[in-house]
């Protein structure tokens, strides 16, 4: 008969090595994984971006053509985001058709509050305000996000 030496198994160091190497590899790839998830964070932003100001450009377009009813003295802009999904008549169409801007309004991806509806969770400039300082009024001229971060470029989100 032969005599075992040796038994099946790890060893404590063997199974101590493997846990420090998977470690550290787990915390080699968090920063990874979380700069991934910022920048797709912010190509949601940017996307969301563009989509707002074409469709607040097609809206003034529209409203320069003579297709949409202005109050005296407006500046042709929406009076706020919601009209660009809801629509608004075509006064110039026999038909009254409506006149769609956006299918649904996108969100500010880094607007953590998830209850608030996509409308309020954008900063919203008006045609009367400064560039530097945007503030609210009778429409809606631009957008902003309304986050404090700044982005992987190292520019602030509210400037993008």
């Amino acid at each position: 008969m032969t005599l075992r030496t040796r038994s099946l198994g790890f060893s404590l160091i063997e199974l101590m090595v493997t846990l420090a190497i998977l470690a550290t590899l787990a915390m080699v790839s968090l920063p990874m994984i979380q700069i991934t998830v910022k920048r797709e964070k912010e190509h949601e932003l940017r996307y969301a971006l563009i989509q707002i100001r074409e469709a607040l450009d097609a809206y003034k377009r529209a409203a320069d053509q003579g297709l949409i009813r202005l109050e005296v003295g407006s500046s042709g802009y929406p009076p706020s985001l919601e009209d660009l999904v809801k629509g608004v008549p075509n006064i110039k169409s026999p038909q009254q058709q409506t006149l769609y801007f956006l299918r649904r309004l996108p969100r500010d991806p880094f607007f953590t509050d998830a209850a608030v509806p996509a409308g309020e969770t954008w900063g919203l400039r008006s045609y009367a305000s400064p560039h530097d300082l945007p503030q609210e009024g009778a429409d809606v001229f631009d957008v902003y996000s309304s986050s404090e971060e700044s982005g992987l470029n190292g520019v602030p989100y509210r400037e993008w």
